[in-house]
């Protein structure tokens, strides 16, 4: 008797940060089988030859723990620093062999597998910032994502930067008094405001910076005005952020389906409400999704991608 159980297929979605790079591979059923973890991705920061290998060492040990073999069905690679047609042919070529149907994008692109059709706008906020979208017509749009010099206004690195500019400001004397003096040095368990000096330049550390956007919050919440200020300015920033994407695509009349991702937005339920009521006085929203585990969802919307 002819046998016409269907093979079993896999799928695969990569997530290459910043700092770590997450692998993970899903069955026909859009069931995760494995997952491997390897460093940065952006090649831009770390080198092309160590940025690939990272994403190949993920990918590996995603498909010894699903017991599965290369290349897959499709997969779905959102890696960091890739934004310009030359950064989609320099990489392409090196993940060929991953699968059947390979879809490349950048990283923040991962998170609108979470909407219909992936269509919408991502609005992501951590130790950095981004927003970006696309619409029916296939049209992309972004902004932010300029990085912590140029600008990731509204992300953790932002705000903990003018927290610290605040709290060395009130301890001169040159601008008001602000709890977050006395907290920042808790956190760190510093004593004096002169010690705040190497702990910014000695280990310029962006994520270690930017953890203290928890600091700001706490003090906003306890009733200080500088830091209240300071969260109020990050959430228009992130609307401004969504806004700057909506102009530039076509959404229908309803709202927009929004996509968001990041710690600060994900973890802090109030600073998201604000950033959320910010948004409305541009444009209404239609659906919100948060997305705690983009990769997942990328090897799931890679599934439809299968040839």
């Amino acid at each position: 008797m002819m046998n016409t159980q269907q093979e079993p297929y896999f799928a695969l979605g990569v997530d290459g940060g910043g700092s770590k790079t997450l692998a993970v591979i899903v069955n026909e059923r859009g069931e995760e089988v494995g997952r491997g973890l390897a460093g940065s991705a952006n090649y831009q920061v770390i080198g092309l030859e160590t940025a690939v290998q990272h994403i190949h060492t993920a990918v590996a040990q995603a498909t010894r723990t699903a017991r599965c073999q290369l290349p897959l069905r499709a997969a779905w690679l959102g890696l960091a620093g890739v934004d310009r047609p030359t950064d989609f042919d320099l990489l392409q070529p090196f993940f060929q062999t991953l699968a059947e149907k390979v879809q490349l994008t950048n990283d923040a692109e991962l998170l609108l597998a979470e909407l219909e059709n992936t269509l919408g706008v991502v609005l992501i906020s951590g130790t950095g910032s981004i927003a970006l979208g696309r619409d029916a017509a296939g049209h992309k749009a972004r902004a932010g994502g300029w990085g912590h010099i140029l600008g990731d206004e509204g992300s953790g690195y932002a705000m903990a930067q003018q927290a610290l500019q605040a709290a060395v400001r009130a301890s001169d004397g040159r601008g008001p008094q602000t709890i977050l003096l006395e907290r920042i040095l808790q956190y760190w368990n510093l004593h004096q405001a002169e010690q705040i000096i190497s702990q910014v330049y000695s280990e310029p550390d962006k994520a270690r910076i930017a953890s203290l956007s928890s600091v700001v919050l706490l003090s906003a919440r306890a009733g200080d005005q500088v830091a209240a200020t300071i969260v109020q300015h990050a959430a228009k920033e992130l609307a401004l952020t969504v806004h700057a994407v909506c102009q530039s695509l076509e959404f229908p009349q309803q709202g927009i389906p929004l996509a968001l991702g990041g710690g600060l937005l994900l973890n802090e339920a109030d600073f998201r409400t604000q950033v959320i009521q910010h948004i409305h006085h541009y444009q209404s929203i239609r659906q919100v999704a948060l997305v705690a585990q983009p990769t997942l969802s990328a090897a799931r919307a890679a599934l439809q991608l299968a040839p």
